[in-house]
């Protein structure tokens, strides 16, 4: 079983970056990320991996039409199995404790610290084992 991890942001140089930061993770097969450009496609793209293969949803907080924010509570509704992790530039007290009020399960704050991504990654890695 495919082990997925759900990249949403709409920055569209994001994806390379993640893909350069995990690319041997990415090309043992260890896990796959996708890639959402909005909250409306993630949201779409996790009712579609509906089995216990998405273990992770990373959403930048700021993006034009639904925020991550406001996407947060459909998706914990939709995927309570799936822990979110927010992503956003602005790391202040009151985004922080939005974020957790509305399900996110941390947030991690631009430019990223991939060692710490990674560390989230394994964990939940070792979890879905």
């Amino acid at each position: 079983m495919s082990v997925y991890i759900l990249v949403v942001d709409d920055e569209p140089d994001v994806e390379p970056l993640f893909r350069q930061q995990f690319r041997r993770d990415l090309r043992s097969g260890r896990f796959q990320m996708e890639f959402a450009a909005s909250a409306a496609a993630a949201l779409q793209r996790a009712d579609e991996l509906r089995d216990a293969s998405l273990v992770l949803i990373l959403s930048d907080i700021n993006m034009p039409g639904m925020s991550g924010l406001d996407m947060l509570p459909v998706v914990r509704a939709r995927r309570p199995d799936v822990p979110v992790i927010m992503i956003t530039a602005y790391g202040d007290v009151d985004t922080r404790k939005r974020a957790l009020e509305h399900g996110a399960e941390g947030l991690l704050t631009k430019p990223i610290d991939f060692a710490v991504l990674r560390r989230e990654i394994d964990a939940r890695l070792g979890q879905a084992a």
